[in-house]
């Protein structure tokens, strides 16, 4: 059990190094640091891939597998809060609202009907 708990600590520490030295790496230069322009143009893409990398399969699959019914609640929430959205998109509150109706229609299908 103790060798188990030091490599545990160990772990921890390593991670917490590594962590520390990759965070402060762009402190450590004397220079400024400047991102070339291919990956600034490719970094404004990143946050929209990475939202679609988590919340796409978590809306089509159900451990592990495709859903195969059309009686899932999550359809018909992301099909409510995409229509939000594209109604109200140049609003300041669409993020919001789109949140708020995708899960309006989800909590009393999934509550209420046990989809």
């Amino acid at each position: 059990m103790a060798d188990t708990d030091l490599y545990i600590l160990l772990t921890i520490v390593a991670m917490a190094a590594v962590t520390v030295l990759t965070r402060s790496f762009f402190f450590l230069s004397e220079r400024e640091w400047t991102l070339p322009d291919w990956v600034q143009r490719g970094l404004q893409y990143a946050p929209i891939a990475a939202l679609a990398a988590v919340i796409i399969p978590e809306i089509v699959m159900t451990q592990g597998q495709l859903i195969h019914t059309w009686r899932d609640a999550r359809l018909y929430a992301v099909a409510a809060g995409v229509a939000y959205f594209f109604w109200k998109r140049g609003a300041g509150q669409a993020v919001l609202g789109t949140i708020v109706s995708g899960m309006a229609v989800y909590l009393p299908l999934h509550i209420g009907l046990g989809w």
